[in-house]
């Protein structure tokens, strides 16, 4: 017996084998269910992703000899004829080699004869957007009354090319391209079931270059098994597939990070000399930032067997989150103008420029560096001022007892005289006074005031502050908020005060607070607006209304 392709050998028979089209599958079987039969059906998506099988076992729940079912036997004479694709009553065609009107008119003409084995005459019409303007106009009529015994499938990878009066006459279904994890989840039961070992990590290559086509990745895992001799493992797939080594993009962002513009363009011209589409890498670097930034973020969701997850990981704590952003942003926006450069060399070593040149200061120093500049500022001294400053409030959380606030005070007073006789040649560090949002407005923050904002004060001493984040906003405890919120609490008060978060809390946060002022705000512009005297006669005497959301109060 020869060989059958992966493709044709696993291809779905039935709608519960159908893989990542479950919201397709839902409807048609309501409809098969409840007996709530269109005459047109119309089948999108692009290509490999299910379109002609859908149609295919629709064609069997129609004409099933145990009747109209959402489950079709799949061993009567219909099933079995339509699998094998030798129905009688089940005409397809191809469009793309029949567009002209001629062939459209013969096949209409035998669609008004009866069934001769079926209950329903089937016509499956695959790239239905390829006819000519003509064909389509030949078809209209009978879309529009057809016979109660024909139903058409139509299918197209281009629905933007159907005539709006055709698909005004069809039910519509866009078929999703196959999301990377339902389509390394099918191959892994394929090659279980066919006895092929592989590693986790090729199966995700041929994920990745179908592109969402379960078609294209059967086509490759067969491809694969060929070459590697009955075996799929990643070293054979990536020489198969020819996938360039993506090392290039991980270059480029530590060349970034370490504020280097030699190798920057050293690594353009290598990529030039390896002939990589420069507007393709723009993407893949696009790419390669959002998995950074997912794993930044929700670390737990990047899968145990990506290939590139240690790096991903590393990265994610490496880079700040605002200098993803950044990047990005730039990378869309480059890849976007790169076909107005002169040529794309320019236009991509430009993009890289542009990160390079609009980084943040702090986002190419290392957490070493950091650490060793904060300590040469904190020995910096301090140059004189002409005027004093004056001592804040004492670091404690609790009230001090008459006694110690006497001594406190004779303390401060010495302090105050040694320091006026001084020359104010030194100033006192800031002390922190119990009000959070007060603080929180007044330091020097990125994005993670996003996380500041979110957090209620519980407790602090002199060398820590206790925050309690609500459980809706846990997401913001990333370890990179939390080092930029602690470096700035540090640099505020000229030491290091340690931060410890919870989540819970009574949600008494400054986000709260913010929230609950503008609420009283806009109620009292609102009152304001609704008692006004002239705009009561605007209503009574001329039938006006106030317009919802059209009333803010005044900014101070």
């Amino acid at each position: 017996m020869s060989y059958q392709v992966l493709a044709r050998k696993w291809r779905p028979k039935s709608f519960e084998t159908l893989v990542g089209q479950d919201h397709v599958v839902r409807a048609l079987t309501n409809a098969l269910e409840q007996n709530r039969l269109h005459h047109a059906y119309l089948f999108t998506g692009t290509r490999g992703v299910g379109k002609t099988t859908l149609a295919r076992i629709l064609a069997k729940s129609l004409n099933c000899e145990t009747g109209i079912t959402a489950k079709p036997c799949g061993i009567c004479n219909a099933c079995t004829e339509i699998d094998k694709g030798r129905y009688i009553d089940l005409i397809e065609v191809d469009a793309a080699s029949n567009t002209q009107v001629d062939a459209m008119r013969d096949l209409l003409d035998n669609a008004q004869y009866a069934p001769t084995a079926g209950r329903f005459k089937v016509y499956i019409i695959d790239e239905v957007h390829m006819l000519s303007k003509s064909a389509f106009n030949a078809m209209l009529k009978t879309l529009e009354e057809p016979p109660a015994h024909v139903k058409f499938i139509l299918a197209t990878t281009d629905p933007q090319k159907v005539p709006v009066t055709v698909l005004s006459r069809c039910l519509q279904f866009n078929l999703r391209q196959m999301a990377g994890t339902s389509i390394t989840g099918h191959l892994q039961n394929i090659l279980g079931q066919e006895n092929i070992p592989f590693e986790a990590t090729a199966l995700h290559l041929i994920s990745r270059a179908a592109a969402g086509s379960m078609r294209d990745a059967l086509s490759l895992t067969d491809q694969a098994i060929a070459y590697g001799g009955q075996t799929v493992n990643e070293a054979e797939v990536r020489a198969m597939l020819g996938a360039i080594d993506q090392s290039y993009l991980y270059q480029l962002l530590e060349a970034l990070l370490a504020n280097d513009g030699s190798s920057l363009i050293n690594q353009a011209k290598a990529m030039e000399q390896r002939s990589i589409s420069f507007e393709a890498a723009l993407n893949d670097f696009a790419q390669l930032l959002h998995q950074i930034a997912v794993a930044q973020t929700v670390p737990e969701s990047v899968a145990d067997d990506l290939p590139e997850r240690e790096a991903l990981l590393a990265l994610a704590q490496k880079l700040p989150a605002e200098t993803l952003q950044l990047y990005y942003q730039i990378a869309l926006l480059g890849r976007r103008d790169i076909g107005l450069a002169p040529d794309e060399f320019a236009g991509f070593t430009m993009s890289l420029l542009r990160m390079l040149a609009f980084t943040p200061n702090d986002g190419n120093t290392s957490v070493s560096q950091k650490k060793t500049e904060q300590t040469n500022q904190l020995t910096r001294p301090t140059p004189a001022i002409s005027q004093a400053k004056p001592v804040a409030a004492p670091f404690v959380a609790k009230p001090a007892p008459a006694e110690t606030l006497s001594q406190q005070t004779n303390v401060n007073s010495a302090a105050t005289s040694q320091q006026t006789s001084s020359e104010n040649t030194t100033t006192p560090a800031t002390s922190f006074n119990g009000n959070w949002r007060s603080l929180v407005d007044e330091l020097k923050l990125g994005l993670a005031r996003e996380l500041a904002k979110h957090c209620e004060l519980i407790a602090y001493d002199e060398h820590s502050i206790s925050l309690s984040v609500p459980e809706a906003q846990k997401h913001l405890l990333s370890p990179n908020y939390q080092e930029k919120l602690g470096s700035a609490i540090a640099q505020y008060f000229d030491k290091k005060i340690k931060l410890q978060f919870s989540i819970g809390g009574t949600g008494n946060t400054p986000a709260k607070q913010i929230s609950q002022e503008k609420a009283v705000a806009q109620a009292s512009a609102e009152s304001a607006i609704e008692e006004d005297g002239f705009v009561q006669a605007l209503i009574n005497d001329f039938g006006a209304t106030i317009i919802p959301n059209s009333i803010k109060p005044i900014s101070n």
